[in-house]
């Protein structure tokens, strides 16, 4: 038996043995008597102890304890060192939980708790986005109230985790959602969200890579190889059969080198690791030289006319940029017909520098624009392999741009022309050691 008892059994034989001996001594009824009003002392004294308990009880965050002596004063004591032992554990389990929820709200992937009747119970704010999920509204409620796509509903009745479901919810179709259901505890399941459409594009653009390019190789080889089958099979060749079979094996063996260059080019543009070599390069000088070209490209089929109103040299890598602007200026001369202008242009703009290629050509229209610098991507396919482009100059311009911290913006109107320019951040800038500002046309 502890102290703790030993003390109230004590307590009770004094009292036991005080009535005796009164009774003893002055009778029976005294005796009771003085055991009876004993009692009702004992009683008070426990009643007044429980109010000060039902008190205290009463304010849990109290800190203060009742003052009391003796097996109240030892119950009140053990108390308080059990409610201070929870406090601190509720304290911790309190700090664990929000730590766990700013992990979670942290998490690009979003998390929900679904309970055994896979109601709601927790979520974090990119299953909130993914799934329009309102935390004071739809805590509680069943997921399948909120997506009811019959996939996700036959996906979630089947129980086992599985492979990810993908679905375009319709709040949202543009946007491609990556569902996987994870078991934990007793009947209890995670649904993690994951917005994959990055990488769905991605895979459409891969596969339209490769369907492009097999496309692009496959047109030239059957040429040439068509032509070398006609050569070898016939005993004496036409002089004027073999020199146009020979010119036009050419002209198709240019075409794959074209593409092969700029394929080249363009994966390594878009290696990271691969940063350009920058120097202070002379735009206004690498404008002329570009006119010069394009009059020689265009062999007298357009007005080709040049204007320089900044004589603003720019930071960067010179291959990159002659390459971005050249494809600028051979795109122009390929889409506009003889007898129409091209001009191309460096000038202030804003606080920054530009420049561009302005044409009165064939025009885009405005549904095409936004796609314009995917590769391979053609408004149309025909004209472009009539007017030998590779279909990856613009998506070169983009990567040269966006490696110069620069933007390409393009206008255009169908009939009337575009307008390509790349625009130069003045960070970018550099004063000449020659300041040159000229007009030629």
């Amino acid at each position: 038996m502890s102290d703790f008892w030993q003390r109230n059994v004590l307590y009770f034989g004094l009292l036991a043995l005080v009535a005796l001996v009164t009774g003893l001594s002055s009778g029976a009824a005294n005796g009771f008597a003085t055991l009876a009003a004993g009692l009702l002392i004992f009683l008070a004294y426990q009643l007044w102890q429980l109010r000060k308990l039902e008190r205290w009880l009463a304010q849990p965050g109290s800190r203060w304890t009742p003052d009391a002596g003796g097996v109240w004063g030892e119950v009140f004591s053990r108390l308080y060192r059990l409610l201070r032992t929870q406090t601190q554990s509720q304290e911790r389990l309190s700090t664990a939980l929000d730590r766990l929820l700013q992990v979670t709200s942290a998490m690009p992937d979003g998390v929900l708790v679904l309970d055994e009747e896979d109601r709601i119970a927790l979520c974090n704010r990119a299953a909130e986005e993914h799934l329009g999920i309102d935390p004071e509204r739809d805590i509680g409620q069943q997921i399948t109230f909120l997506v009811r796509d019959p996939r996700f509903v036959t996906y979630l009745s089947a129980g086992s985790p599985g492979e990810p479901l993908v679905l375009r919810l319709p709040r949202n179709l543009e946007r491609a959602l990556s569902l996987q259901l994870v078991p934990y505890g007793e009947a209890r399941r995670l649904l993690i969200s994951r917005d994959v459409t990055r990488l769905e594009q991605l895979e459409t653009m891969r596969r339209d890579f490769i369907a492009n390019v097999s496309h692009e190789l496959r047109t030239p080889l059957t040429v040439v190889g068509g032509f070398l089958e006609t050569l070898s099979d016939a005993e004496k060749p036409e002089p004027a059969m073999t020199r146009r079979a020979l010119a036009l094996m050419s002209d198709q063996t240019r075409r794959m080198q074209r593409l092969v260059e700029d394929l080249l080019t363009l994966s390594r543009l878009e290696d990271d690791h691969n940063l350009p070599r920058e120097e202070e390069v002379d735009v206004p000088d690498l404008v002329r030289v570009l006119h010069q070209e394009a009059q020689s490209l265009s062999g007298g089929r357009h007005r080709i006319r040049v204007r320089i109103e900044s004589g603003l040299w720019v930071r960067g890598a010179p291959d990159e940029l002659r390459s971005a602007f050249g494809n600028l200026v051979s795109n122009a001369i390929r889409y506009t017909p003889e007898g129409g202008q091209i001009t191309l242009a460096w000038e202030g703009v804003s606080g920054q520098v530009a420049f561009s290629v302005a044409d009165t050509g064939i025009g885009i229209p405005a549904e095409h624009l936004p796609r314009l610098t995917e590769r391979f991507y053609r408004v149309d396919r025909s004209r472009s392999r009539e007017t030998g482009g590779t279909g990856l100059g613009l998506a070169i311009v983009k990567h040269v741009a966006s490696r110069h911290q620069a933007r390409l913006e393009v206008s255009s109107q169908p009939g009337k022309g575009s307008c390509f320019k790349v625009l130069f951040p003045a960070k970018r800038t550099v004063q000449p050691r020659a300041r040159v500002v000229a007009e030629a046309g």
